[in-house]
Parts: C-alpha cells; structure tokens; sequence
C-alpha cells in the first residue's frame, strides 16, 4: 500500500477529524515542534486531498502517515513514524524498534479498532456535556 512517487518533502498525516478521541490526539501531536514539517490531513473532509489508490473509507477506519520518502504506512507503523518525529514520543518509537514490539504494538492496535464505536460514542457525549 505504498507510492514511491514522494509528493512533497514532508510527513502527511491523515486523521479522522470526525472522531473526537482522534481530534484530542492529533491536537497533541499538532502542539509539539517535530523534527519535519508534518502536514495535517483531515480525511473526514470531502475537499481533503487523499493519497493515490485509497479511498477516503479506507483512511478513516485506520491511522496513515505518508512519509517525505512517499511510503504510506498504517496502523502501529503509522504511529511509530510519527512519534519518531515529536519530543517526548520519541522514546516510545525507539522501543518500537525491539523485535517483535510493532507486531505487538500492531495487534493492540487491531484490538482498539474494535471497540473505538464505544469510545467514540464516550467522546461525544463528553464533547456535548
């Protein structure tokens, strides 16, 4: 799933601004001086330009960066790119490093997705309280 073909000389994030726990996170991230310009794409947005060959479905079900390189990556890789990037992450991506630790990483993550319905659901009423 990636494109070799770089498209700018920065990090693309691409994030589900519809889901109140991913905009809490992303904020975070956006607050921190990362190593590289990082632009931030809000895939929920019709008029977001998305990578070539997926769609906009594909994006919001799961976390993506695209490197400065081109690559597109998902999932725990996804985060451990970005993390690589941000002060006070980046010991986290570090540790991501140790065999076996991105699958690890990458299974809880699969776990998340099945119950981020519920949570999103938290989020929002929280959000409307």
């Amino acid at each position: 799933m990636s494109d070799p073909t770089p498209t700018n000389a920065c990090t693309e994030v691409y994030f589900d601004g519809s889901c109140p726990l991913c905009r809490r996170e992303i904020s975070l991230y956006q607050n921190l001086k990362s190593d590289q310009p990082i632009e931030w794409v809000d895939v929920s947005v019709e008029q977001s330009s998305l990578p070539a060959g997926v769609t906009q479905a594909q994006l919001m079900q799961r976390f993506h960066t695209r490197t400065a390189q081109g690559e597109l990556l998902s999932g725990a890789a996804a985060f451990v790119h970005i993390w690589a990037q941000l002060p006070g992450w980046r010991l986290l991506a570090s540790l991501a490093r140790i065999p076996g630790v991105l699958w690890l990483m990458e299974r809880a993550y699969r776990g998340f997705l099945v119950i981020r319905p519920g949570i999103q659901r938290v989020f929002r009423k929280l959000d409307q309280a």
